[in-house]
Order: C-alpha cells, then sequence, then structure tokens
C-alpha cells in the first residue's frame, strides 16, 4: 500500500506540472492583461510598455511560465508611474506557495482566494448535503418501488430535473420565490449578495440569503445523482448473497443498508470523490446570477478582466485538489470493498 501511495503522488506531481503548464498557455491566449491592469483607466501606449517589460510580458512564454513556478527576485512594478518600483511583492513561485498579485485587485492572490473560499465551502456544502441525503432517499426508494407509479412519477421529474440548464433553473427559482411570493404578500427570498447590508451577516440572514442558490444546485444533482443510485441498487438488489440474506432471516432495512447499499455505493464513490474538490471551485453560473462571493464568481470576473494571476490560482488550485481525491478515492475503495488491494 505504501509502495502504491508514493507511485500515485509522483504520477501525481507529474500530472499536475503537465495541466499547469496547459493552462498557463490557455490562460495567456484569453485576452489583455494589460488592459485589465489599468482597471477602468484607459492605459497610455508609454504605460503599456513599461507594465509589458516590467511584468515579464514581453518574455517567450515558457520563460513566463517558468517565473509563475519558480519566482524571481526582480519582479517589482512601477504601479504609480513614478519611476520607482512599489511594493508589488517579490514573485517566489507557486512552488513555494506564491501565486502573484491580482492585476485588478492589486492585492496578492491567495489574500483574495482566502475571503472567498469560505463563502463558496458554505454554498457547496450545504448543496452537497442535501444532495447526498435526498439522492440516498429518492433512489433507494424508486429502486424498491421498481416500475410502480411512483418509480415512473420520480424517473419523469428526474430527467426533467437533470436537463434543465443551471441558468434557466436559477432566473425561474428567482422569479417563483422571490418576484412573485412578493407580489403574493408572502414572505420573499433576497435574490443575491450574502445578507442585507443594514441588518449584517447573523446566522438568519446567510441562511435566508442561501436559501435560493441551494436549491438551483440540488435540484440538477439530486436528479442526477438519484437515477445513478437507482440503477445500482437494481443491480446490487438482486444479486445472490442478498437472497441468501433474506434466508438467513435478516430484516429489509438490514439487508438494503448493511449489505447492498454498501456494495452500491462504491461507484457512487468516484462521483463524490470527483465532486469534492469542485466544492473549492463553487458554482460559476449560480454564484454569478445570485451575486454570492464565492470561488466561482471570481474565477468568472478573473477570466472576464483577463485577471491572469487570479485565473491560474484558482485553475491551479482546483487541479491539485482534482488529483489528490483521486487518491483519496482510490484508498476509499479498501474500506468498501475489502477484495480491493493496491500492491
Amino acid at each position: 500500500m505504501f509502495r502504491y501511495i508514493l507511485q500515485r503522488l509522483f504520477q501525481a506531481f507529474t500530472l499536475l506540472f503537465i495541466v499547469s503548464a496547459i493552462l498557463f498557455l490557455l490562460s495567456n491566449e484569453m485576452g489583455d492583461p494589460i488592459a485589465s491592469f489599468g482597471g477602468r483607466r484607459r492605459v497610455r501606449s508609454e504605460d503599456r510598455e513599461r507594465l509589458t517589460r516590467q511584468l515579464g510580458l514581453d518574455k517567450p512564454i515558457y520563460t513566463q511560465y517558468m517565473i509563475w513556478l519558480i519566482g524571481n527576485d526582480w519582479f517589482k512594478v512601477d504601479l504609480d508611474g513614478d519611476g520607482e518600483p512599489d511594493d508589488f511583492g517579490t514573485r517566489q513561485g507557486v512552488l513555494r506557495g506564491d501565486f502573484g498579485i491580482s492585476f485588478m485587485e492589486k492585492r496578492p492572490v491567495l489574500d483574495i482566494i482566502k475571503e472567498r473560499v469560505g463563502n463558496t465551502l458554505l454554498l457547496m456544502i450545504s448543496s452537497e448535503v442535501l444532495v447526498l441525503i435526498f439522492s440516498l432517499i429518492i433512489g433507494i426508494y424508486s429502486a424498491l418501488r421498481q416500475y410502480s407509479f411512483w418509480d415512473h412519477l420520480i424517473t419523469g421529474f428526474s430527467f426533467v430535473g437533470y436537463s434543465m440548464p443551471v441558468f434557466w433553473l436559477a432566473l425561474t427559482v428567482i422569479y417563483i420565490f422571490a418576484v412573485n411570493f412578493k407580489r403574493w404578500g408572502l414572505p420573499y427570498f433576497p435574490t443575491g449578495g450574502m445578507y442585507d447590508l443594514a441588518i449584517g451577516p447573523t446566522f438568519k440572514e446567510i441562511a435566508w440569503h442561501l436559501a435560493l442558490p441551494v436549491l438551483t444546485i440540488s435540484v440538477i444533482s439530486i436528479a442526477g445523482y438519484s437515477r445513478y443510485i437507482r440503477s445500482q441498487m437494481l443491480e446490487v438488489i438482486n444479486q445472490d448473497y442478498i437472497r441468501t440474506a433474506y434466508a438467513k432471516g435478516l430484516s429489509r432495512w438490514r439487508v438494503i443498508f448493511g449489505h447492498a447499499l454498501k456494495n452500491a455505493a462504491l461507484p457512487l464513490v468516484t462521483i463524490v470523490g470527483m465532486d469534492l474538490p469542485l466544492l473549492f471551485g463553487g458554482a460559476t453560473v449560480a454564484e454569478t446570477i445570485f451575486a454570492w462571493p464565492g470561488m466561482g464568481r471570481l474565477y468568472w470576473d478573473a477570466a472576464k478582466d483577463s485577471d491572469l494571476p487570479v485565473l491560474m490560482g484558482v485553475l491551479f488550485i482546483l487541479a491539485a485538489l482534482v488529483i489528490i481525491f483521486q487518491i483519496i478515492t482510490d484508498l476509499t475503495y479498501t474500506y468498501l470493498d475489502p477484495r480491493i488491494r493496491y500492491e
């Protein structure tokens, strides 16, 4: 097992190096970072040349990547044009934990990410908990009632829910639970932000603002997860060892949850393991529509403004988390199924 983990870690570092190089190349083709560096002001031609040189953007792409990866000792920028380098921060490189300075906010990328990641985890973990709970309940019930009226009804709603685009569903829930509820004189839900600035970030305010984004994210995921759980449960409950468990006199619920669900959960672990790192990335569409200050909206703003340090910081962290959680997922298999061994 230890040898397997070391081998996977070596593969992870190699893969992360390749992925980061590809992301860096694609990100540099997305727009003009100098224009974004000026914010709302138009950058003059002389300033453009100076910033291009000082930011190292006039160097070959492979040189820029190595500066981003391992850093250097001369990366300081004259922000106000007075001829003196401002305290823009020395580039130490990603390998030393320095993701650079945001072109738009003129602050360290890690500081910006730290401010957003908590908001995203609050939104995404709340959604993921609801998704897992309702998906298990709906999927197991549908499998145990195969081809019944409720199974057909759940199947119909699942296909409808899974086929709805996120932006359309978000606008629909806003129209129903915010616009129409207000028109009907009912307590209506807010459509943007984390809390009312006049009240402050109380638990009730955050939960009230969290409702619509969580609903939007959960509906589509529940529809997909429940169908997957149903198909896996149908495959497992018809196995010989399940019939043997019933023949031994075990109760139905003990057979379902103690034997069938544990084995049916193996493929589900793979899906959840792939989704967990995405929790840190947030839901770009939902966070943008509901003005939720999370990682998804940060990524969208960085891509729109060609803020390359922020964009690469978010993408690199997500790539690293995906690789790490895939290793954790593989190791989890050995717990759920003792027949699986990595030697």
